[in-house]
C-alpha cells in the first residue's frame, strides 16, 4: 500500500497506536482527584497543598507541550514519547515515597512533563500528519475520544485499588501502566504529510508568522477556559461531591451501579464524564469536517457555561451530579479535535505539534489556576462557589473570543 493510499484511510495502525497511548496515560491522569482526600488525610495537609501539586503538574504539562512538540519534530516522535513515559513513571514512583507537600509539588513537575510527552500535543500531531485532510478532523476526534475512554475507567480503577492497597502502591502500579504504553511505539510511524512549501520553511519562520497573526492569539486566549474548567473538575469534583452532595440512598439505581458512598459517586462521576466525552469528541470530529470550527467551538463553550451555571444554582444531589457529569462530558474534550484541527488548517501540519503546543500552554495556565484556586478558596471559605462562577465567566469569554477567528490557511490568505 502506498503512503498516499494509507493516508486516505481513516482507521490506520498509527491512529490505533496513538489511541492506546492516550487512553492509558489519560486513565492515570484522570484519577488524581481520587487521591486528594486520602493523601491530605494521611499527612494532615490543607486542601490547598495537594491542589498546588496538581496545579504545578498542569503548568509543567503546558510548558512541556511545545518543548516536546519541538523535540518530536526535530528528533522523532518515538524519542519524544519515550522520554515522556519515563519522566511520567519516575515522577509517580518518587511521589509514592514523598511525605511533604513541597516534595509532591516538585515531583509533579516530572509528572507534568511526562504527560506532555505522551499526551495530545505529540500524539495528535503524529495522527494529523498520518491522515488525509479529508479524514483529519475525524481522526483527531477518535484519538481524543481514546483519552476519554481512559477517563472512563481511570478514576474507578484508582478507587477500587485504594480499597486494597495504600495510595503509594497505586502510584507504582500506575507507573507500570504508563511504561506499558511504549509497546505501541512500533506502530506509531508516519511520513511527513506536508506540502512542499511547508517542508521548505523553518520552525522559526512558521512560529513568527503565527505569533504575529491575531487569530493565533484569539485561539490561545480561548483555550484558557477549557483548561481552567477541566482541571478544576478533574482535581476537585470527587472531593466536592464528598463534601457537599446529599446523602446516598443505599437502594435503587445508585446501589445497582455500586454507588453506596459519596466517594464512590465522585469516582463514578469522572467516569461518566469520560464515557459521554467519547460521544462528544467523536461528534466534534465529525462536525469539524463539515462545519466552521470556530462556530462549533463557540457553541461548545456556551454549552459548558450554561451547564456549570445551572448545576451550581441547583441543589447538589446524586442525580444532579450524574446529569451534570453527562452534559459536561459531552462537551469535555470536544474542543481538542476542533482546536487542533483549526491550528492544522490555518498554519499547516509540518510544525503542528509545536504550534498546538503553544496553544495548549494557555490551556494549562488555565488548568493551573483552576486547580490552585479550587484548593485555596476551599481553605479560605470552606466551599468552591467562587471558583465555579469564575469558570462560568471564562467559559463565556471563550465562546465570544472565537467568533472573530479567521478560519482559512494563512499562506493562502497572505497570497
Amino acid at each position: 500500500m502506498t503512503s498516499t493510499a494509507a493516508k486516505s484511510q481513516l482507521i490506520t495502525p498509527v491512529l490505533l497506536a496513538g489511541s492506546i497511548i492516550l487512553m492509558l496515560t489519560f486513565a492515570v491522569r484522570a484519577s488524581f482527584g481520587v487521591f486528594q482526600i486520602p493523601i491530605a488525610t494521611e499527612f494532615g495537609w490543607p486542601r490547598a497543598e495537594f491542589s498546588l501539586a496538581i496545579a504545578i503538574q498542569n503548568l509543567a504539562w503546558g510548558i512541556g507541550q511545545p518543548m516536546f512538540g519541538a523535540i518530536a519534530e526535530r528528533f522523532g516522535d518515538r524519542k519524544a514519547i519515550i522520554s515522556g513515559a519515563v519522566l511520567y513513571a519516575v515522577g509517580l514512583v518518587l511521589s509514592a515515597y514523598a511525605t511533604g507537600p513541597g516534595q509532591h509539588q516538585l515531583l509533579n513537575i516530572l509528572i507534568g512533563f511526562g504527560i506532555a510527552g505522551t499526551g495530545f500535543g505529540v500524539v495528535l500531531a503524529v495522527v494529523g500528519r498520518a491522515t488525509s485532510a479529508e479524514n483529519r478532523s475525524m481522526a483527531l476526534g477518535i484519538a481524543t475520544a481514546a483519552g476519554s475512554a481512559g477517563q472512563v475507567f481511570g478514576a474507578p480503577v484508582a478507587e477500587i485499588l485504594l480499597q486494597s492497597y495504600p495510595w503509594q502502591t497505586v502510584f507504582v502500579i500506575f507507573a507500570v501502566i504508563v511504561l506499558c504504553t511504549l509497546a505501541a511505539l512500533p506502530f506509531l510511524s508516519t511520513g511527513k504529510a506536508a506540502t512542499r512549501a511547508e517542508l521548505e520553511e523553518s520552525l522559526g519562520t512558521v512560529l513568527k508568522r503565527a505569533f504575529k497573526d491575531p487569530t493565533y492569539t484569539l485561539i490561545f486566549l480561548g483555550f484558557f477556559s477549557c483548561g481552567y474548567q477541566l482541571a478544576f473538575i478533574t482535581a476537585h469534583f470527587p472531593a466536592f461531591i464528598t463534601d457537599f452532595c446529599g446523602a446516598i440512598d443505599g437502594t435503587g439505581m445508585l446501589a445497582a451501579l455500586g454507588i453506596k458512598t459519596t466517594s464512590a459517586l465522585g469516582a463514578v462521576s469522572i467516569s461518566v464524564i469520560g464515557l459521554f466525552n467519547i460521544v462528544g469528541t467523536l461528534t466534534a470530529g465529525w462536525l469539524g469536517k463539515r462545519y466552521t470550527k470556530k462556530y462549533l467551538l463557540a457553541g461548545v463553550y456556551t454549552g459548558r457555561t450554561i451547564a456549570a451555571a445551572v448545576f451550581i444554582l441547583l441543589p447538589i444531589t446524586p442525580a444532579s451530579v450524574l446529569i451534570f457529569s453527562a452534559v459536561m462530558g459531552a462537551l469535555w474534550l470536544a474542543t481538542v479535535p476542533l482546536t487542533s484541527g483549526l491550528v492544522a488548517h490555518i498554519y499547516g501540519i509540518r510544525y503542528m505539534g509545536t504550534l498546538y503546543g503553544f496553544i495548549f500552554l494557555s490551556h494549562q495556565i488555565g488548568g493551573f489556576l483552576g486547580v490552585w484556586l479550587g484548593g485555596k478558596m476551599f481553605d479560605i471559605t470552606g466551599n468552591y462557589t467562587l471558583v465555579w462562577w469564575i469558570g462560568v465567566g471564562v467559559g463565556a469569554f471563550s465562546a465570544i473570543v472565537h467568533l472573530p477567528v479567521r478560519e482559512r490557511p494563512l499562506q493562502a490568505a497572505a497570497a
